[in-house]
């Protein structure tokens, strides 16, 4: 069997990508997405569920998005099921990145609810970008379960990817604005308020529906 340049490449940047400097796996995710080779997805994914470098990770997730579709599809659904939470988030960030519809039925209540919030942000994105036409209502009705969850950095999130809907949200939004807890009636309305005025910050946004929602009211916020 003939050794070619290209093989001796791409074998020295697999090798990259368990080097200890991150500058180092950066540059070796990059060589790999510059030439792509089916061969070389296992790899890739496997080092998408244990890369400690957010840029790392996502020049991992652009190096599969050069490869083809019929190569990273399946490996990626199947780490969607992975039990490493990191697996199924950067899984289903690059899934959301190739955007192809065929990946809906992966994206199930499970991961849109799943205990980790990276995990569940990773899965609103994905949702958002993949959800067939006219099944929004449906997302955004299992999207509004979430509503009041973690802390602000996850709540806007959330309140990202039901806005991204659009108005097919306010029905689930007005269910929500009424719940028992007022974490849930607050990051509701300040949804309602981001779908109204996108220019709007999320802190203002949240912080004003908090006074709302203590000073008794479920309603609309601002005018």
């Amino acid at each position: 069997m003939t050794i070619t340049r290209q093989d001796t490449d791409g074998m020295r940047a697999l090798q990259g990508l368990e080097d200890e400097r991150s500058s180092v796996r950066l540059r070796a995710a990059l060589a790999v997405g510059t030439t792509p080779d089916p061969r070389f997805v296992d790899k890739l994914i496997e080092r998408c569920a244990i890369e400690p470098e957010f840029l790392v990770r996502d020049m991992l997730t652009w190096a599969l998005t050069r490869h083809p579709v019929s190569t990273t599809f399946p490996e990626l659904v199947r780490e969607v099921r992975s039990e490493c939470a990191q697996a199924r988030s950067q899984a289903l960030h690059t899934l959301s990145k190739i955007g192809d519809r065929q990946a809906w039925p992966a994206i199930t209540r499970a991961l849109l609810s799943d205990a980790d919030d990276e995990v569940a942000r990773s899965a609103w994105r994905a949702a958002v970008v993949l959800v067939p036409e006219g099944e929004e209502s449906a997302l955004a009705a299992v999207l509004a379960t979430q509503l009041g969850r973690g802390e602000r950095e996850t709540q806007l999130s959330l309140s990202r990817a039901l806005v991204a809907l659009g108005e097919v949200i306010l029905p689930a939004l007005h269910t929500a604005t009424t719940a028992p807890g007022p974490r849930v009636r607050a990051h509701a309305l300040a949804t309602q308020r981001l779908l109204r005025d996108p220019d709007t910050g999320f802190k203002f946004a949240i912080d004003e529906a908090k006074r709302v929602v203590a000073l008794g009211g479920s309603g609309q916020v601002g005018r």
